[in-house]
């Protein structure tokens, strides 16, 4: 049993060192997705299947980690594993603290990471030179879509009927050229003269850099879902080194990944790393790194972990917020005049088109669609973010926080709720019902406050029906419709327990699966610091003892 757990915790640390890098009641109505003769185009996120040359699949990104666990399983899993570790290791010990030389650890670094991500990884211009790419199914279903007008026949154009499918891996510039091609054709065969855009996730980055590219002539409508296009923290702050590390929210995303079934953590794992935390470990330990190698390793490892995963796919960018981008071209690819920028020219030249085409200009872009068509934004929260950033306390939804995804939210953070002062201002200003329920999140200063809608309790890649209903209507509609023309309200809860939405109200808007206390986490005296140490300490102990006792019995 010892000799199993222990080879969780190696490929879970490896996971974690690349995250590092990384009962309610119905509504009284509902929106409906019925009668609309507007065509939908939907633009999914990243989680199509690609194919290598020989059309074979090629495992999600985030399966990586599955795959890990999975081989860590056996005999062969092991001693790859720790083949992998004394070859970033060795270079680590001995160039590295030695001779203060990081380069082979980088460079080994990068290696092994590179060959867990295989054929999904870029070259240095941000292309797939070795052939792997969107699946031939994919590329005959939208095919075959635009061959006759198939979908009218119920006498509405659905949800689903028109989905465009891309590589998510690609410049966003060049995959909107193919989606204004597939539009084309939708417009063509449906005789439709312009077509609604639904776009989830980084589906949001290829809309948005669509209409950066060709306008709204053809836009009807817009739809986002969790978008990223104003920026996603997961991804945008550990690669501009905006890095802080937090046991306690470390803890809560493994409370919160039990709870969703992302992946089941061993409650001991979970209380040894507070007990770290309590005991002041943690936070040693990152202050003695930082005064001694941070500058030279963490930047490098960055660098490392950022080249051999997300960091060749251009459309990824995308997803870095305008405040962090120099410094995220700095980690990443070193100063103007290094090696790295010079290798990377191609991948970075379509970084910086994006950049200057679009990411500078996401205000103007956004207010462009809402001056010509029907504009819908769904934020959701209500999770842990990556728990290793400087945002990890903010409200999110495990990839971005709600500021970014509703475009300009003011919120509290998981910690606390709106001041009475700031709610009581809000509501001298007429601006009282763009309160939530849960008085975390003000919508009033949103770009579009009365066309944004908040759901609490959905995680980011959990897409409920009352998000698909409203984000359909709202597009297709024949004016713009408002957060005051829906049932469900502004804000809205998500019960996994009852699979189930309903407008959020004071009694619902609960919906954590973890205590956030400040004063449990972060104590502001030497007293309590202690008494939290010691409480967990106990807590520990018994957890220790309970599985002593559980290896004898088995034993």
């Amino acid at each position: 049993m010892m000799k199993k757990n222990l080879k969780k915790i190696v490929s879970l640390a490896l996971s974690m060192l690349l995250v590092f890098s990384a009962a309610v009641p119905a509504f009284a109505a509902t929106p409906s997705r019925t009668g609309s003769k507007v065509p939908v185009v939907m633009i999914g996120g990243d989680g199509d299947v690609l194919v290598d040359k020989d059309g074979k699949d090629l495992p999600r990104w985030s399966a990586i980690f599955d795959n890990l666990s999975k081989k860590s399983e056996d005999d062969d899993g092991n001693k790859e594993i720790y083949k992998s570790v004394a070859n970033v290791l060795l270079p680590f010990l001995i160039d590295g603290l030695l001779t203060g030389n990081y380069d082979r650890y980088y460079e080994n670094f990068q290696k092994e990471v590179s060959e867990m991500f295989g054929e999904l990884l870029l070259d240095e211009n941000g292309e797939a030179s070795n052939g792997s790419g969107l699946a031939q199914r994919r590329k005959d279903t939208m095919k075959n879509d635009l061959s006759r007008d198939s979908k009218s026949w119920r006498g509405y154009y659905g949800f689903y009927d028109y989905q465009f499918y891309y590589d998510w891996r690609l410049d966003p510039l060049e995959t909107a050229d193919k989606l204004n091609e597939y539009i084309q054709g939708v417009k063509k065969i449906t005789g439709a003269p312009k077509v609604a855009i639904i776009g989830r996730c980084l589906g949001s980055v290829i809309a948005t850099a669509y209409v950066a590219k060709y306008g709204t002539d053809d836009l009807y409508g817009l739809s986002l879902d969790g978008s990223v296009a104003n920026g996603g923290e997961i991804l945008s702050e550990p690669i501009s080194g905006k890095i802080k590390l937090d046991g306690n929210a470390i803890n809560r995303y493994f409370i919160d990944a039990n709870y969703t079934g992302d992946f089941k953590m061993d409650a001991f794992i979970s209380e040894t790393v507070e007990l770290l935390e309590k005991s002041g470990v943690l936070k040693t330990v990152a202050g003695v790194t930082k005064e001694t190698i941070y500058y030279v390793v963490i930047k490098g490892v960055t660098s490392a972990l950022a080249l051999s995963t997300f960091c060749t796919w251009p459309a990824f960018w995308g997803i870095v917020k305008e405040e962090d981008f120099d410094n995220a071209m700095d980690y990443v690819f070193g100063p103007q005049d290094s090696e790295k920028r010079t290798t990377y020219a191609g991948l970075i030249e379509k970084i910086n088109n994006y950049d200057s085409l679009v990411r500078k200009h996401i205000p103007e872009i956004m207010n462009k669609v809402n001056d010509n068509a029907n504009l819908a934004i769904f934020s959701k929260y209500g999770y842990q973010i990556n728990p290793i950033i400087e945002s990890r306390n903010a409200i999110a939804d495990q990839f971005v926080t709600v500021n970014a995804s509703s475009y300009g939210a003011t919120t509290s953070d998981i910690y606390t709720t709106l001041s009475d002062e700031y709610i009581a201002k809000r509501v001298s200003e007429g601006k009282g019902k763009y309160i939530s329920p849960d008085k975390q999140v003000d919508a009033s200063t949103c770009m579009f406050p009365d066309q944004t809608w908040f759901i609490k309790g959905a995680e980011h890649g959990d897409w409920q029906d009352i998000e698909s209903d409203v984000l359909y209507t709202v597009a297709t509609a024949d004016r713009q419709l408002t957060v005051d023309d829906f049932d469900c309200t502004q804000f809205v809860v998500y019960s996994y327990d009852t699979d189930s939405s309903a407008p959020m109200t004071e009694e619902n808007c609960n919906t954590y699966q973890w205590e956030a206390n400040k004063l449990s986490d972060e104590p502001d005296s030497k007293a309590g610091r202690l008494l939290s140490f010691l409480t967990m300490l106990f807590k520990w102990l018994k957890s220790l003892g309970e599985k002593i006792r559980a290896k004898m019995a088995a034993a």
